[in-house]
């Protein structure tokens, strides 16, 4: 028996595809779209597209949501809020959202590869506020923010 963690996946619909790792060392599968008919995406919208899936992923661990390279190069479609978490305790349809920031209208198909899933390690941290007034501990970057590294 394996001790390796395992991602439990639910169809909620029969149409619905089973994500699955396409090459011996892929880091993501593909998610697919779960549509009763072609949804088209106008240039600057977006859409919830549905998978017909929900996953128990095992504590400790996440799921990402990221666009496919294909689709965004081809079409201008990714995924709006990429990537997107899906978190351990959930347990309902995973739903992907996409924008369309091409010039054309973009089709969205039932069946169609529309986003990879890429399961990840996460650790929950203990939080600890500061006292008023105290200091978080000093770095070289300090405050720098947006492009304070270089270009």
């Amino acid at each position: 028996m394996s001790s390796q963690p395992s991602l439990q996946v639910r169809r909620l619909r029969p149409d619905a595809v089973v994500p699955r790792y396409m090459t011996e060392l892929a880091a993501g599968m593909d998610l697919t779209a779960a549509l009763d008919d072609v949804i088209i995406l106008a240039p600057g919208a977006r859409a919830a597209i549905s998978t017909g899936l929900s996953f128990a992923i095992p504590a400790g661990y996440e799921g990402q949501v990221r666009p496919r390279s294909g689709l965004a190069r081809d079409r201008g479609v990714t995924v709006l809020n990429a990537p997107g978490t899906i978190d351990a305790d959930y347990r309902g349809e995973v739903q992907v959202l996409l924008v369309n920031l091409g010039q054309d209208p973009a089709r969205i198909e039932p069946g169609q590869r529309i986003a990879q899933l890429v399961i990840a390690k996460v650790e929950q941290l203990e939080v600890q506020e500061l006292a008023a007034g105290a200091e978080l501990s000093a770095t070289g970057r300090a405050a720098g923010g947006f492009g304070s590294t270089g270009s």
